[in-house]
Parts: C-alpha cells; sequence; structure tokens
C-alpha cells in the first residue's frame, strides 16, 4: 500500500517513491544544463549549480505550482552575457538580486494574473518553438570539443545510446511504472557504458563540477546610483523573461495536470528564489519547462519532487560529484530529445484548418521568433502585439449602426460593435450630418464607448450635428462610459435609463 504524506501543502497528496524517483531524475537532467546555461554566459559551472539548486529549493517550497521545476535558465544566461564581459560576476549577483526584488513587487501587486492575456495561439507557437530550441541544443552533443561533427564509430556509438535511451523511455512506460522511464534509461546507459568499458562523452567533459555549500555572498560592487543604473535594465529583463517563462511554463502543467496554479505567488516565490541565489553566489533563473515536463511525466505532482531534485543536485556537487560526471552525455541527450518531442503540440496541425487565418499567423510567427532568436519573452510580446493588432483589426470592423426615423420625426442610430481608437473611422461614416433631422438619438445597448478616441469621436460627431443647428443624445451608456464622458456634459445630453448592467468577473490569486 502506498504511503502518503501532505508535505507543505495540505491539498496535494505526495507519494514517497514516484516523488523521490522522479526528483532523482531531474537532479540528473539539470547538472548538464545548468553547466552549459554558465558557460554560456561566461561564468563559472558551479554558479549556474549553486543558481539551479536554490532556484528550485525555494520555488518548490514557497512556488504556486506543485511538481515544477526551476533553475539556472538561458533565457536569463543570454541576458547576463554582456554584463559579465564588461564588469564581472559580482554585477551579476546584484543584478539578480534586484530582478528578485522586481518579480517579488509584481506578485504582491497581483499582477500575476496578466498572463492570462497571453493568447492561446501564442502560448501554441511558445510550446512549439521552446520544443525545437530543446531538440536543436541536443544537436551540440553530436559535436566534440572542438566544435566538429562526430564521425565514425564515434559518431554510431553515441547515436546508438541515445536511440536506446529514447526507446527505453517510450517502450517502458507500456510494460511497467514501477520505476520512472527516464530514470531506467539513464541507468541503464550507465550501466552499460561502465560494464563494456565504451569511450563515450560524459558530463565530466563538460566540466567539473565539484564543490561545496553555496557561500553567502555580500556582492562587492560600489553602493551608488551609478551601480544602479548599470544594472537595472539588465535586472528588469530578467525579471520579466523569468516571469513570462515561469508563468507560462505554471499554465502548460495546470493543463497536463488538470489542476490550477497560483500566478502571484509564483512571482513571489521567483523573486525570493532570485535574491536568495544572488546572494549565495549563483546567476538566478526561472522554471525550466523540459526538467518540469521530466517531472510531471513521471507522475509527480507535489512539491517533494522538487525538494529532492534540489537537494540531490547539492549533494552531487558535495559528494558525488565523480560519480555524477561519469554519466553519459548519451542518456541525457535521449532524455532531452524525448522531452522536446513530448513538449511539442502536434495537435496544433490538426486544427490549422478549423482555427482562424490570423492565429494560424500569430502560431507561426511566435514559433519562428521563439526558434530563431532564442528568445521566448520576445517572442511572447511579439505573438501579444500581433494578436492584439488583430484583435482590434477585427473588432475595428464589426462595427454597424441600424437606423431609423420614429413617429415623433427623431432619427435612431442604434450602435452594433465597440467604439475604440480602430473603429472610430468607420463610426464616423455612419452618420449624415446634413439630411437628418433636428433630433438625433444614439443608442449604445449594444455597443461600449472604450477610450479617449472614442470620446472624441463623440465630441466630433456632435459637434458636426451642432453646426447644422440639430441636437444629439446618447442612450444605455454603461456607468463606466458616462464617467468617460464626463467632461463632455456641456455638449451631450446623456439619457441614462434602461442602462445595462456590466458584471465584471473577479478573481482571487
Amino acid at each position: 500500500m502506498k504511503k502518503y504524506l501532505n508535505l507543505f501543502d495540505t491539498s496535494q497528496k505526495v507519494d514517497y517513491k514516484t516523488e523521490i524517483l522522479s526528483g532523482l531524475t531531474v537532479a540528473m537532467a539539470l547538472v548538464p544544463e545548468a553547466v552549459a546555461f554558465a558557460l554560456i554566459a561566461g561564468l563559472s559551472p558551479l554558479t549556474g549549480l549553486y543558481a539551479a539548486f536554490m532556484m528550485g529549493l525555494v520555488t518548490s517550497v514557497l512556488g504556486g505550482r506543485p511538481g515544477m521545476i526551476s533553475g539556472a535558465t538561458g533565457a536569463v544566461a543570454v541576458v547576463l552575457v554582456s554584463l559579465v564581459k564588461s564588469h564581472g560576476v559580482e554585477y551579476i549577483f546584484a543584478t539578480v538580486i534586484l530582478a528578485g526584488l522586481m518579480q517579488m513587487a509584481v506578485g504582491f501587486l497581483r499582477l500575476g494574473k496578466l498572463i492570462r492575456l497571453v493568447p492561446h495561439p501564442v502560448i501554441f507557437g511558445f510550446v512549439n518553438g521552446l520544443a525545437i530550441i530543446i531538440f536543436m541544443s541536443q544537436l551540440d552533443q553530436f559535436k566534440d570539443a572542438n566544435g566538429n561533427w562526430l564521425t565514425g564509430s564515434t559518431l554510431f556509438i553515441f547515436l546508438g545510446l541515445v536511440l536506446l535511451a529514447m526507446a527505453i523511455i517510450y517502450f517502458l512506460p507500456k510494460l511497467t511504472k514501477v520505476v520512472p522511464a527516464s530514470l531506467a534509461a539513464i541507468l541503464i546507459v550507465f550501466g552499460l557504458v561502465a560494464v563494456l568499458g565504451i569511450d563515450t562523452k560524459t558530463v565530466g567533459d563538460l566540466a567539473s563540477i565539484q564543490g561545496g555549500f553555496p557561500p553567502f555572498h555580500i556582492p562587492a560592487i560600489p553602493f551608488e546610483m551609478a551601480t544602479l543604473q548599470l544594472i537595472f535594465p539588465y535586472a528588469a529583463i530578467v525579471a520579466g523573461v523569468g516571469l513570462i517563462e515561469s508563468l507560462l511554463t505554471l499554465n502548460i502543467v495546470d493543463e497536463l495536470t488538470e489542476t490550477r496554479g497560483r500566478g502571484n505567488k509564483e512571482a513571489i516565490a521567483q523573486g525570493t528564489a532570485n535574491i536568495l541565489s544572488g546572494f549565495f553566489s549563483g546567476m538566478g533563473g526561472c522554471a525550466m519547462i523540459g526538467q518540469s515536463l521530466i517531472n510531471v511525466s513521471n507522475g509527480a505532482r507535489a512539491r517533494l519532487s522538487g525538494i529532492i531534485a534540489s537537494v540531490m543536485l547539492l549533494f552531487f556537487v558535495m559528494f558525488g560529484s565523480s560519480l555524477i560526471e561519469m554519466v553519459p552525455m548519451a542518456a541525457l541527450t535521449g532524455l532531452m530529445i524525448m522531452v522536446s518531442v513530448g513538449t511539442f503540440e502536434w495537435a496544433s496541425f490538426k486544427v490549422f484548418r478549423r482555427m482562424p487565418k490570423s492565429d494560424v499567423f500569430v502560431m507561426l510567427m511566435v514559433t519562428l521568433v521563439t526558434a530563431v532568436l532564442h528568445n521566448l519573452a520576445v517572442a511572447v510580446i511579439v505573438g501579444v502585439i500581433i494578436a492584439a493588432l488583430v484583435f482590434a483589426w477585427d473588432n475595428a470592423k464589426r462595427i454597424r449602426a441600424r437606423k431609423f426615423v420614429d413617429e415623433n420625426g427623431v432619427k435612431h442610430y442604434e450602435i452594433y460593435g465597440p467604439l475604440f481608437f480602430g473603429s472610430v473611422t468607420a463610426f464616423n461614416e455612419k452618420f449624415d450630418t446634413l439630411n437628418d433631422p433636428k433630433h438625433i438619438i444614439i443608442d449604445f445597448q449594444e455597443s461600449r464607448v472604450v477610450d479617449m478616441s472614442a470620446i472624441e469621436a463623440l465630441n466630433r460627431i456632435t459637434e458636426r450635428y451642432q453646426k447644422q443647428g440639430k441636437t444629439v443624445q446618447l442612450k444605455h451608456l454603461s456607468e463606466d462610459c458616462r464617467q468617460l464622458l464626463k467632461n463632455a456634459e456641456g455638449m451631450i445630453e446623456v439619457n441614462v435609463l434602461e442602462d445595462p448592467t456590466y458584471k465584471i468577473v473577479t478573481d482571487k490569486l
């Protein structure tokens, strides 16, 4: 009989075996990525490993999404490269601390829910682009230390081990789920290489991971305004990139587990983790979708797996570096390739014909930007902007006006669709100021005055009618619309009878 324990989260039951084994698997997968990302940023491998430990531990305990894994990431590393070259590692620690403070502020201000403004096609594109990045990054493992492609027997051995790991991960769950398939793949390939004495790339070929407990360290920088002006732009980008990746990963894990995480709590946890990472000699980071998917696919659903992963990672650094450095890279490469295959939204191809062309364009654009620039934050922002412009264009074409003259000789314009900056031109074309009668009523029961451009359009149409000696009356304006028009009360007579009631859905996060 399985034993369960409520750990840090009374709503989530913890299966000891699944959580521990999954955490061990994730820890092994974290090592080469943390080392690689640190090297990308021009930092020592331990800087990335310490960041992975601190980010993983803090967010697992305090985060808003049990089962999600955080650590050192490539997106953050890319942002820090130029600062490392120009000012050194001490400024990196300070930047990460400042970024953490910004992320905590986002959480405390309850702005995490803004991630819901990201349209589904953007999320599809983000996930597909990320899957491509994960896959492409594994191709570097097929190169030697000089950057040349492997050839001959070296290539065939490495490729064979990769395919073996992939086959184990694919077929083992069909036979048994006693042991996570990803962990079994790593152990079987490791054992095969050790027993047969196969000469192949190992984790130790990247760099040594031997070290001690992360040392507490206050950044050795001048505490002055010039320093703040230098690191602030980098910190803002790190904070933004980290939150976008973390909250999108949270949404993806939500969908996979059919549960719901807490975005604001996760933002606070990410900020806390980055602050501690900066004080404990780490390069900072955010949620990692690849490792999170490994964890979730293994069946982990609670916080224990992330805690085990981070603690085991530190154990490897302090006591087990010689053993972990012997792990074949082929096993980890096969694991990450299977992660990329599982990450890709293959279902997105099936809905191409059913999706609006604009959504297909947004999805493909985000996928392309993500895959080419390797900057997930920029890709998401580009996608949101394009989706917003497409939405504005579509709604601008939807404004309509039904016209009729009643028994009293009053002409009515019943407006349908939102009145905003994109639709004011079409709105102005609906009116015939020269031939209309003396009294005009514009009915907004099926419309809404949205922004300042809409207010200006109403003022202009009123002025046009006034020049002809005619009056305009607005009907069925909601309370917020009437508030927007308050400054125009001297020109516009507002009829508030039978105003529709607008309800706002609130959410606690």
